[in-house]
């Protein structure tokens, strides 16, 4: 019986990663008519990371489908599919890819070319690592937890409307949450 090492440490990590989809999170937070937050997520996404020699030396790759965008209304999901927002039907995806990893401590610091709406912007998102283990199946999983705020106009993505008291609708600054399980490929 082969023994498998499991990473204790972000400088651990080795080797060829994929997204576990069922085991992941890729959502998102918006304020809704000043007052409260609506959230939601994307359902379907895929991801890659390739660590080689070291943290620095990893490559990032993360694919959303728009058309998964899930609020749990499915009157604001379509809104949020349309032209005023999201346009799935010109943009089907929403891209990530890194350019730079940097480990600072047990956190990564993950830049990269974030593309919304056909528009690309650097981002910046700090991801705590929450650990690794071997499940059951005798998989190796690496766990992360992220998120950054981005001003959706930065994306073409400037629908609104006022409100008789004042304010908008639906706020410009949106959080993007990430919450990562990976497992390393045999």
């Amino acid at each position: 019986m082969s023994t498998t090492t499991v990473p204790a440490s972000l400088a651990e990590l080795t080797g060829s990663w994929t997204l576990d989809p069922a085991h992941s999170r890729v959502g998102f937070v918006a304020r809704h008519a000043m007052v409260t937050k609506v959230r939601g997520s994307f359902n379907e996404f895929e991801g890659t990371a390739v660590v080689g020699s070291g943290i620095e030396d990893t490559t990032i790759d993360l694919t959303i489908q728009v058309g998964s965008i899930d609020t749990r209304n499915a009157d604001r999901d379509g809104h949020l599919k349309s032209g005023d927002f999201l346009e799935i039907e010109k943009y089907p995806t929403i891209t990530f890819r890194s350019t730079s990893v940097a480990a600072k401590g047990e956190t990564l610091e993950v830049t990269g070319d974030l593309t919304i709406k056909g528009v690309t912007k650097s981002v910046t998102i700090p991801f705590e690592f929450d650990g690794a283990a071997q499940d059951p199946f005798g998989n190796v999983r690496a766990g992360f937890e992220g998120s950054i705020q981005i001003l959706r106009s930065d994306y073409g993505i400037t629908w609104n409307a006022a409100l008789e008291t004042g304010g908008v609708l639906v706020s410009d600054k949106i959080t993007l949450e990430f919450e990562v399980s990976a497992v390393k490929a045999a």
